[in-house]
């Protein structure tokens, strides 16, 4: 099922989530809003990064959306979905947790999943593979400043795009996917990634960390990379057979709005619907 197809609801069997960066200005929490709202799901991994601890220990913000996001999500797991969280390194304080609960929330340093058609994948949020192949993606390959100069340049370009009614467009994304030694990183990770699913006897591996979602097929190994809700607003989902698909929420929402638009226009009277015109 494409986004373009899915109900007022998503039933699904899986969803993975990572690098929401909840109390980061960078966090598009509207989408991610939306995309809980919608979805219903057996088990959520929360594979790391959900939180911003770097982001609140430099300029703390936590506004009402991010609340209620953590809200949404523990009232899923109150409500029946297993929820398990997976930090990562911008949330590694929470691996003092590791094997303990917050509620119904379980916290893992590592997990694995079986889908529904029988694949054993290894999850993990990604940092892991920094040390093995010499790479922070951030610092080595685009640089903090830049990179939150970029981000600084993606907010404001989103909202000029916003005021004209286009799309979300993720400059930040479009720039990596550019930058020679960005694409060579990524196919570094991609590679280290496997390698450990291969190295556990794994049939593939689901992780985050890098912002940069993707879903590949290797030596019949299989790699996914759920994204982000700071870039991209992507998910992960598997559904009842054990298909993956990765959901680019903010091209559904746009859809959405629009589609509601149309409705609402068509529900005017003759007269109002000309003047509109």
């Amino acid at each position: 099922m494409t986004a373009a197809m899915m109900p007022g609801r998503l039933s699904v069997r899986t969803v993975w989530l990572s690098d929401v960066h909840l109390g980061s200005k960078d966090c598009r929490a509207h989408y991610l809003l939306d995309f809980l709202q919608r979805v219903d799901c057996e088990t959520l991994y929360l594979l790391g990064d959900i939180i911003d601890f770097w982001a609140l220990r430099r300029q703390f913000m936590w506004p009402a959306a991010h609340y209620e996001i953590m809200r949404l999500i523990m009232r899923k797991a109150n409500q029946g979905t297993r929820v398990i969280y997976v930090p990562g390194n911008h949330d590694e304080v929470l691996r003092e947790f590791v094997d303990h609960n917050f509620g119904p929330v379980e916290v893992l340093r590592e997990t694995s999943h079986v889908t529904a058609d029988g694949r054993h994948l290894l999850l993990f949020h990604g940092d892991s593979l920094d040390m093995h192949v010499q790479l922070d993606f951030i610092s080595r390959h685009i640089g903090d400043p830049a990179y939150d100069f970029l981000m600084w340049v993606h907010r404001w370009v989103n909202r000029a795009r916003g005021v004209l009614g286009l799309r979300y467009w993720s400059l930040a994304s479009y720039v990596k996917t550019r930058v020679k030694n960005a694409r060579v990183a990524l196919q570094l990770f991609e590679d280290a990634a496997l390698a450990e699913a291969k190295r556990r006897g794994l049939d593939g591996v689901v992780c985050g960390h890098i912002h940069h979602a993707e879903i590949s097929l290797r030596d019949g190994l299989l790699y996914c990379n759920d994204g982000d809700w700071v870039e991209s607003c992507t998910a992960l989902v598997e559904d009842q057979h054990g298909s993956l698909e990765i959901l680019h929420w903010s091209d559904f929402y746009q859809s959405v709005k629009q589609l509601r638009s149309s409705e609402q226009a068509e529900q005017l009277p003759l007269a109002a619907r000309a003047m509109a015109g």
